[in-house]
């Protein structure tokens, strides 16, 4: 299949393929038997941190909550989150030795590998996150862009089918811009990019399948301003690459969480977390996860107390970090909580998504699924003040290793390395800009678009 794209500066054929030589899986009876796997179709959480109330208990429980006045309503009161105009490398070369990592919003990054392959996680660029344009949860903070903005997207990973992770008119958008785009998602969910008129651009993938996903320079381009793509079948081994080609490694990995998009789909497709690894760099893409199961009879008290030490923990993280990591750059989820009872076993808090950065090995990461839409109770700006409660916890620094920052950030010149900047110097001037870049420090005149904070690796 061939497609051309007028996106970027050189034309490329793209193929997907399964590697020649596998990585390791876990040893266990879990993965070996695929036990995530129903036998009368649709999947599963496979471990004894998972015990999901029903729709019934759940819908019972937050009206209760509501009704008896308990129920916090998070007020969206400007100001929130703010929110500048992103920047973007003007082309695949601008910055050959940086990953970028740009914050779209909720789940949403934007990352420029230093290899030049971009790849767009959980894009949903909607006013609401609802089947419907006049009912669901409303945005209190305004996107920072549009797919329109966005000068190269070779790739879409999708975490899960849920509304605030997957947009039909944000999909649409993006094939109609950026037509040469492959979509990664977890088994079950290709049959929806199908309906959607989307044929042979979509690869779906069990938990710990990987595909080397490749960029390659057309021989009929020409020269380099031009482009045009084509993808292979992933049953198809990887070639051998040639000196100039673009190659990323994508992984589908397991998490703790749940799918739907109807009340009669619950569970019908599978739900991952990913890692891309492309130019010597790697990210971890939580997507929406869970790490522990809290009882009802912790509503109101510390769940991380001497009386819950027992609870399982999510196991699939250490595997993750053992067998994939340790990885430059993870986006973890930190928000949309409460009330625990409820929430725990499909979404993070910021305590357990510190637990999740340790368990799979992470360098750094940054905070996703929060400050976007109210789906909780938390107030809006709890989860960032609870993960620093929760580094301070490990003795980790509030700042510089798992930060949260504001929507995009602003064209930043480059300085020193962001291991040297002085602690006393302010959060505000340090991890405030929407940007993440790991690689050696540049300077103005090599590429004026390097962010201020830069990590060597």
């Amino acid at each position: 299949m061939a497609y051309s794209s007028s996106t970027s500066a050189l034309v490329y054929a793209a193929t997907v393929a399964v590697p020649s030589i596998a990585s390791t899986r876990p040893d266990d009876d879990i993965t070996k038997a695929k036990a995530w796997h129903n036998k009368s179709g649709g999947f599963n959480n496979p471990w004894p941190s998972w015990n999901m109330h029903s729709v019934t208990t759940i819908i019972g429980g937050m009206l209760m909550r509501r009704f008896s006045g308990r129920a916090n309503q998070p007020d969206t009161t400007p100001p929130t989150v703010p929110v500048h105009t992103p920047t973007f490398l003007p082309s695949r070369t601008s910055n050959p030795t940086t990953l970028r990592a740009t914050w779209l919003g909720h789940a949403c990054y934007y990352v420029e590998f230093p290899s030049g392959v971009r790849v767009l996680f959980d894009p949903v660029f909607t006013d609401r996150c609802s089947p419907f344009s006049w009912l669901g949860p409303k945005r209190y903070t305004e996107m920072p862009c549009g797919i329109k903005d966005i000068p190269t997207i070779d790739a879409v990973v999708i975490s899960h089918n849920h509304y605030d992770h997957l947009s039909h008119p944000t999909i649409m958008e993006i094939v109609k811009l950026h037509p040469e785009c492959h979509f990664f998602v977890p088994l079950g969910n290709k049959k929806w990019f199908e309906a959607c008129g989307i044929k042979n651009k979509c690869t779906e993938m069990d938990w710990w399948d990987e595909v080397d996903f490749t960029l390659a320079p057309s021989a009929s381009s020409g020269s380099a301003d031009k482009m045009s793509v084509t993808s292979t079948d992933t049953s198809t081994p990887t070639p051998k690459p040639a000196a100039d080609t673009i190659t990323s490694r994508i992984t589908c990995l397991p998490c703790q969480h749940m799918s739907a998009r109807s009340i009669h789909d619950r569970c019908a497709t599978l739900w991952a977390s990913w890692s891309v690894s492309s130019g010597g760099k790697s990210v971890y893409f939580g997507g929406d996860t869970g790490y522990r199961s809290v009882p009802k009879d912790s509503d109101g008290k510390d769940d991380w107390a001497e009386e819950y030490s027992n609870l399982p923990h999510c196991p699939a993280f250490k595997d993750i970090g053992r067998l994939r990591g340790p990885f430059d750059l993870g986006l973890i989820p930190i928000g949309a909580y409460m009330p625990r009872w409820i929430m725990s076993p499909m979404h993070a808090d910021p305590r357990d998504a510190v637990e999740i950065f340790r368990d799979t090995q992470c360098k750094k990461a940054l905070g996703i699924h929060w400050g976007t839409w109210v789906l909780t109770e938390e107030d809006v700006l709890e989860p960032p003040r609870l993960l620093k409660k929760a580094l301070a916890h490990h003795s980790m620094p509030e700042t510089g290793v798992f930060d949260v920052w504001d929507l995009k950030h602003r064209q930043q010149t480059p300085t020193n390395d962001l291991n040297s900047v002085p602690s006393q110097s302010h959060p505000s001037d340090r991890h405030r800009n929407g940007l993440f870049a790991l690689g050696r420090p540049q300077t103005a005149s090599s590429d004026k678009h390097v962010p201020k904070h830069v990590l060597r690796v």
